[in-house]
């Protein structure tokens, strides 16, 4: 004899919302190609908004380990289409995923409202003020070189310090540019000039960076350091995502950027509800 339970959906405060990555390029290390084709990738992008996305993060240029990087003229083309397509069809945030002036200003007047800056602002300010200019926010995420040369060696005393201290810098810049500390997002960079150990220290200490008073941004999706502790290819790392999904939530990060984003949506709802017991609060 079967029992059946009706489950009754509890509402929780603070969960971090998903960000949908959607890749429009040949080669990015998890799902390059499969939408390239702008039809595509709008239905992609919609698709993941009915999964739970808030925000859809639109990017034409890979930043893969040993990546090169693409001509301004074709990432705009990769994504610019994209962003006013799936404009005019929804009303959820988008960001664009680029380290490119250009781009970042043609994909703003086609209606991102973010802008997700790998290169925290090392390359100068310009991204800053077009988000200053546009009212746009502006992701900071740590990284070192660049994307072709990162993972050569990459070398920390203390991993946690050294990625804050340089993220701070890359805030006081946005800020001078003018942009509204309300509207920064720090992101530590997982899987970019990291080993897997220092991502691992990264995720047991996020709350480090959460108390810089900015809202957090994790991006464990899929990423190589899965891989070296478990031993899974890159399509078989759903688990491993959600562990490390699971310790930024219990961290208090306020965003997951991720491929899955029914399963991860599923992991942060359950995460916040662990986090929010672990401080004395719920039924």
């Amino acid at each position: 004899m079967y029992l059946f339970y009706v489950v009754k959906k509890l509402v929780l405060d603070d969960v971090p919302v998903v960000m949908g990555i959607l890749n429009i390029t040949p080669d990015s290390f998890s799902d390059g190609g499969r939408c390239l084709d702008p039809r595509a990738a709008v239905a992609r992008g919609l698709e993941m908004i009915e999964q739970g996305a808030v925000i859809l993060d639109v990017g034409g240029e890979s930043t893969r380990p040993f990546s090169h990087p693409v001509p301004v003229e074709e990432e705009c083309r990769r994504v610019v289409p994209v962003i006013e397509k799936l404009r005019a069809l929804t009303d959820v945030q988008i960001s664009v995923d680029t380290t490119k002036p250009q781009v970042a200003r043609l994909a703003v007047g086609a209606g991102a409202s973010m802008i997700n800056d790998i290169s925290m602002l090392r390359h100068g300010p310009q991204l800053a003020e077009i988000a200053a200019l546009s009212g746009a926010e502006l992701v900071l995420m740590h990284s070192r070189k660049r994307p072709v040369d990162m993972q050569e060696d990459p070398s920390y005393a203390d991993v946690v310090a050294e990625v804050r201290d340089e993220l701070r810098i890359a805030v006081e810049t946005a800020k001078r540019s003018g942009v509204d500390a309300s509207k920064i997002w720090l992101d530590p960079g997982i899987g970019f000039a990291k080993t897997a150990w220092h991502n691992a220290e990264l995720l047991a200490r996020v709350e480090d960076l959460v108390a810089e008073g900015y809202k957090v941004l994790i991006g464990p999706s899929r990423k190589a350091f899965i891989g070296a502790f478990s031993g899974a290819s890159v399509d078989e790392r759903l688990a491993g995502t959600a562990a490390a999904v699971t310790a930024a939530v219990l961290g208090g990060v306020h965003a997951i950027r991720a491929h899955d984003v029914a399963a991860m949506r599923q992991v942060a709802l359950v995460a916040t509800a662990i986090r929010q017991r672990s401080k004395g609060k719920g039924a």
